[in-house]
């Protein structure tokens, strides 16, 4: 039976044959985000109805109104109108996004928000949390119904940095799986031990056809080559 790895990053493969790797928000800071929020509902409703409350009848009338839509459409508009982020997912860096990574439409978004006074139950979010301590990508009930992932937001790509090497080609066809595990070694050099980086690089030694002391030099030839000029 074979070990699932100990990672967090969802991986997806759109229909051109590209990797996506999203990496799943956990339950602490999607509970950051969400008081985030609740606070910015709170004070948002606090002037409104401090407002209202001068019109009488008419102004608490208008102010049920507009608390059942804030209530019920704040998510929503935020979450598909500001690409899967409300305030507090800004502030902590978090987005809504579809199982395929697409972003978050109306009827995804609503079903998830109208599901969370089932994630409430019993108090306090209580089936929520369990729900996202349970599921390998924190999902809470509203997020499994909707097929919805909270994720970290994209960072800037930038562009992996490689030791000052001459281009070389391999000495063999690599499948894409060697190119990555090529290109990765070279990246994180600088990360590793010398012991560990030279145990690393006599393990490619033979196939490259090189002395294991001479593989690391190889290693960041053929990367370059990969990688292509700067």
């Amino acid at each position: 039976m074979l070990v699932p790895p100990v990672d967090t990053r969802y991986q997806i493969e759109t229909p051109e044959g590209i990797d996506l790797g999203l990496l799943p928000a956990g339950l602490v800071v999607r509970s950051l985000a969400f008081a985030i929020d609740l606070g910015v509902r709170g004070l948002l409703l606090g002037v409104v109805f401090l407002t209202l409350g001068w019109l009488g009848h008419l102004g608490m009338g208008l102010a049920a109104i507009l608390l059942f839509l804030v209530n019920w459409w704040y998510m929503v508009l935020f979450e598909v109108l500001n690409q899967g982020r409300s305030p507090g997912k800004q502030l902590m860096g978090l987005r809504v996004v579809e199982d395929d990574g697409t972003p978050v439409g109306w009827s995804a978004s609503l079903l998830r928000n109208l599901l969370r006074f089932v994630d409430m139950l019993p108090f306090g979010y209580f089936l929520g949390a369990v729900s996202c301590l349970q599921h390998p990508t924190f999902k809470r009930l509203g997020d499994l119904a909707a097929g919805t992932l909270v994720v970290y937001r994209d960072l800037p790509h930038q562009r992996p940095r490689l030791p000052a090497a001459e281009a070389i080609a391999a000495p063999f066809a690599l499948t894409l799986a060697e190119q990555r595990a090529l290109l990765s070694l070279a990246e994180r050099q600088d990360e590793l031990s010398a012991e560990r980086l030279a145990e690393l690089a006599a393990i490619a030694a033979p196939a490259l056809k090189v002395s294991p002391a001479m593989a690391m030099a190889r290693i960041n030839g053929i990367a370059r080559g990969l990688l292509g000029p700067v």
